[in-house]
């Protein structure tokens, strides 16, 4: 019996709905990626801890994705355990008048509906945002001048060790597409939102605002993990790439989409290797004609 073997039968002895060699092209929003050699849905924070503290002990790496919005997938697939939140991880409570508590599973989409229902405000620049309360807290998503820093009151998280902590606001280190959890290794599980009550048909406007400039914007049309670039100072990746030619650009399936430079799009049966070159060629154009230097904001699991 391999290590796999072991946390197999952990995952099932637990509860858990786990499959071998599952395909990721199905779990990402780009459609793109091999199989998982292990793919586990895990329900509850016990199964989640314990799952995480039987890969520590027997060298399993391990992710946990959410809605696989801003992720690509190598191609020849992922030697770990990927982990996908349901269950209490996809709910929200009301704590009191203006907090909520969600689960890191939930998606934005349905944060958002809750805090319409419940006429609150804050949460209306995420309203089309694809993915994860968790992978929006993990990466500071933000849009149209507002940010999830500005409404995260604290996260709950399970360590590398398996036990529980929180951690406030103020020791998050929001910034730009930037939280304390891209360095610490830990799994966010749920968090406390912080919202002002509001008018719901004003918040409603708001909402069909923002959606309406993401359509009419943005190439939501065609698979894609969101804005590939981050912001360099003093500039926007998706007016450098345009300004250099390379709006339209392809190399296999993928492609610079002809809508919005800042996005790259799978047109059909692109691979991670596609977006790889094609991410690599605008890089090193950008940079030969204008000096900038673009960074990945999309992350590659290899």
């Amino acid at each position: 019996m391999d290590k796999f073997d072991i946390i197999y039968d952990k995952a099932s002895s637990l509860g858990c709905k786990i499959k071998r060699d599952v395909p990721m092209n199905k779990y990402t929003t780009f459609k793109i990626g091999g199989n998982a050699r292990l793919f586990c849905e895990v329900e509850n924070k016990t199964q989640l801890s314990t799952l995480i503290t039987a890969c520590a002990e027997n060298d399993v790496k391990y992710i946990v994705i959410g809605k696989g919005s801003n992720i690509i997938v190598n191609d020849n697939g992922l030697e770990m355990l990927v982990i996908k939140l349901t269950g209490e991880f996809t709910t929200v409570q009301r704590i009191d008048e203006t907090t909520l508590y969600c689960g890191a599973g939930l998606s934005l989409a349905g944060l958002c509906k809750e805090a319409e229902e419940n006429s609150l405000s804050g949460l209306e620049f995420a309203w089309g945002i694809p993915g994860s309360v968790g992978g929006a807290v993990f990466m500071n998503a933000g849009a149209y001048g507002g940010e999830m820093k500005n409404v995260v009151y604290s996260v709950n998280h399970i360590d590398k060790d398996g036990k529980f902590g929180t951690i406030k606001a103020c020791d998050l280190d929001l910034g730009y597409r930037h939280s304390v959890y891209k360095e610490n290794g830990f799994t966010i599980i749920g968090v406390v939102i912080k919202l002002k009550l509001d008018n719901k048909n004003e918040i409603r406007n708001r909402m069909d605002d923002f959606m309406g400039r993401r359509k009419d914007k943005q190439p939501l049309d065609y698979p894609s993990a969101g804005s590939v670039f981050r912001r360099p100072e003093g500039a926007y990746a998706g007016a450098l790439i345009e300004q250099c030619g390379l709006k339209g650009a392809s190399v296999g399936g993928a492609q610079v989409s002809p809508k919005h430079a800042g996005f790259i799009v799978n047109t059909g049966g692109a691979t991670a290797e596609d977006v790889k070159n094609l991410i690599e060629k605008i890089q090193t154009t950008v940079k030969n004609e204008t000096g900038y230097d673009l960074k990945r904001e999309v992350i590659f699991l290899n």
